[in-house]
């Protein structure tokens, strides 16, 4: 008889458990739903209209209100400026940190953040809230792109010593258009000239096309969706290398990684580092100190938006690919940048340094 009523208050005490359980996490959901239900959320993009980072936060911004609670109203809001510095340092340190607020900025951030020594670096980037990153370049490559009536027509050209510079296009510092040119002069031996400053990325296409540039580095993505005739085989465009990736994309067998172009095994390892913020592709962020089920909420629905068949759908469409990952990954990955010896980062840190003055 004891032995029945002990258990029977058991079972209910851990149904009583189970039941303030469920209804916290109902409470905590609700409250979410309650504070944007009505509103409209900020989603800043730290470049100009129609580029890479852009196309990836519209096709969000159209799919993602409806696996957040309150199901806010989602605005896209381009914030260019310094290769995106501008834009992550108001994320940072100027947007209201309540969760109507997210953004997104080039994939060089967090490097620059970990390296230090830049003082236009106002933030830490492991101190934002991460959503995680649309992409983790599974699926895309960062390629140089050259005119075909360039001066230079292959890597072999490009490392004779006094020859012609492959005059390639920039925005600004920190973004991977211009950072990865300087690193590949340094480690592959590469003559290239940088003309930077352009406000965005179509300006860098229309300055191709004008002829006041050669070529750029940029996405595959970002070509499929701007200018797919670069890839068409009567192009006036050709790729001479690929980065951000350890192996060929199979789309271009026949064009070279810089893995593999690496001089020697200190070259190898500079690109390597470099590489590593790709994991990152298209990050996202909010500010620091977002509450914490706002915080979770917005994880959640950013992860359930890249895996809505229907964004999947479209993206395809779009030519652009999608594997995302979540905020602890981010973090990690990051965590794997500042974990690279210090004499590699501080060579990585003076190399950008001294490129903004050799371009």
């Amino acid at each position: 008889m004891l032995r029945r009523t002990a258990l029977k208050l058991c079972a209910f005490t851990t149904l009583a458990a189970v039941a303030s359980f469920h209804g916290a996490a109902t409470a905590r959901a609700d409250a979410v739903a309650d504070f944007y239900k009505g509103k409209s959320v900020q989603l800043i993009v730290g470049y100009g209209p129609g580029g890479g980072y852009d196309v990836y936060a519209r096709i969000l911004a159209r799919f993602m209100s409806k696996h957040l609670p309150g199901n806010p109203n989602i605005v896209v809001q381009n914030m260019p400026g310094a290769g995106s510095l501008v834009a992550a340092n108001y994320i940072y340190n100027v947007a209201p940190k309540d969760g109507t607020v997210f953004g997104t900025f080039a994939r060089n951030m967090p490097l620059l953040s970990v390296l230090g020594g830049n003082p236009a670096v106002k933030f830490d980037a492991r101190k934002f809230t991460w959503l995680g990153s649309a992409s983790s370049y599974q699926e895309d490559s960062y390629i140089m792109w050259v005119r075909k009536d360039a001066k230079v027509q292959s890597i072999a050209d490009a490392q004779k010593p006094g020859g012609p510079p492959i005059v390639l296009g920039g925005t600004a510092e920190g973004a991977t258009g211009n950072d990865v040119p300087i690193i590949l002069r340094d480690a592959l031996g590469l003559n290239i000239k940088q003309i930077v400053g352009y406000p965005d990325s179509n300006a860098i296409f229309l300055a191709i096309e004008r002829k006041e540039v050669e070529g750029r580095t940029t996405d595959l993505s970002a070509v499929r969706t701007n200018r797919p005739e670069y890839l068409k085989p009567d192009s006036y465009m050709r790729a001479l290398l690929q980065f951000g990736r350890a192996t060929r994309h199979p789309d271009f067998p026949d064009v070279p990684t810089a893995r593999e172009l690496a001089k020697d095994e200190k070259s190898r390892a500079l690109i390597e580092l470099t590489e590593l913020p790709y994991v990152l592709s298209r990050p996202f962020v909010a500010p620091p100190g977002v509450p914490q089920e706002r915080a979770q909420a917005l994880e959640k629905a950013f992860i359930a938006a890249y895996n809505d068949p229907e964004l999947v759908a479209e993206a395809t469409k779009l030519g652009i690919g999608v594997s995302p990952i979540g905020g602890k990954e981010a973090l990690a990955l990051i965590d794997k940048i500042a974990a690279a010896p210090q004499e590699q980062r501080d060579y990585v840190r003076g190399l950008l340094n001294a490129g903004k003055g050799a371009n």
